[in-house]
């Protein structure tokens, strides 16, 4: 059973009997449902290619029946957003003594917070934008005021840029914060960085090849991740390579700082001037066909197939 003391310790598997039976967790209820699925299929081909005793569950409400039923030994966690990403599934593992990939209760709950994530990132010293919890009790012309425009609204929990909205100005404030309640209780208005996106893919405390990220869309939303074929993925990022592995060691950081392991990616812009703001981490990001992942680990000479499988290791701990 995974314990949090050794969540980062590197675990090598040699025959894929070794891992026993593997439950494939895709599909569930929340918003990213379909890319979950997608990325669960692709998950569950590479497992079965590498000989992995591996069975597909779309969870639902009756996950903790379906689990209690069969004995599994390990759950391979391929969920996107909500009950998947935030650490419940984690829990419910946990106390059915399932091992399981990547972080922990406590990580998968912080990262899936994104005002969370920002007040860690703040206390630890690490550098993010400027942002403001939104309610609807805020004064919007007090918001404009210390954040500028353009802003970023996001609901807190969601991921894959879902409910998003850039605003440049006060009229379109009000209007962006309930397309983001609608989704969330819980609305962050964050500073607008102005310069390139980056990503690092993290797996057992390495960090892969940077990617940096264009697109023509008006920032990395939904649409330009699983969709457009307009987006630009550049690997090699293009920096030197001294500044790649300082900002490799920062999202390294700020990765082990929210109490997140095993895998995942950390998301940060580069603004004009070359400073680095951290925008948020992810715990179970995609492993699509336009999934970053895959991307950075075959920058790194690691195939999909390999990449699943380190991936599972990732459960061993």
């Amino acid at each position: 059973m995974n314990q949090a003391a050794n969540r980062n310790e590197t675990f090598s598997v040699s025959k894929a009997s070794d891992f026993g039976s593997v439950a494939v967790l895709m599909g569930g209820l929340s918003a990213e449902r379909d890319i979950s699925l997608k990325s669960g299929e692709a998950v569950f081909g590479a497992l079965q290619r590498k000989g992995v005793d591996a069975t597909r569950i779309d969870v639902d409400e009756n996950i903790l029946e379906q689990l209690s039923k069969q004995q599994y030994d390990r759950a391979f966690v391929i969920l996107h957003g909500r009950g998947g990403e935030d650490g419940v599934i984690q829990a419910v593992l946990e106390t059915l003594g399932v091992a399981y990939t990547g972080s922990g209760v406590l990580g998968a709950a912080l990262c899936m917070d994104k005002l969370r994530t920002k007040q860690i990132w703040s206390g630890a010293g690490l550098p993010t934008p400027e942002y403001i919890k939104l309610t609807e009790d805020s004064d919007i012309d007090a918001v404009a005021a210390k954040l500028g425009f353009p802003i970023i609204i996001k609901p807190s929990h969601e991921g894959s840029s879902i409910g998003m909205s850039k605003v440049d100005q006060l009229s379109e404030l009000g209007p962006a914060w309930e397309k983001a309640r609608q989704y969330d209780d819980e609305v962050i208005a964050e500073k607008w960085i102005e310069g390139d996106e980056y990503t690092v893919t993290i797996l057992q405390q390495q960090a892969f090849p940077m990617i940096r990220l264009e697109t023509p869309n008006v920032f990395y939303d939904y649409d330009a991740k699983y969709v457009a074929n307009t987006t630009t993925y550049h690997c090699p990022c293009g920096l030197q390579a001294e500044q790649e592995s300082v900002l490799q060691q920062l999202a390294l950081n700020a990765f082990n700082v929210l109490g997140a392991s095993g895998w995942g990616r950390v998301d940060f812009m580069l603004d004009k001037a070359g400073q680095p703001w951290l925008i948020e981490a992810n715990t179970v990001p995609g492993m699509t066909d336009h999934s970053l992942v895959p991307m950075a680990a075959s920058a790194a000479g690691v195939s999909f197939d390999e990449l699943v499988w380190k991936i599972l290791e990732t459960s061993c701990g």
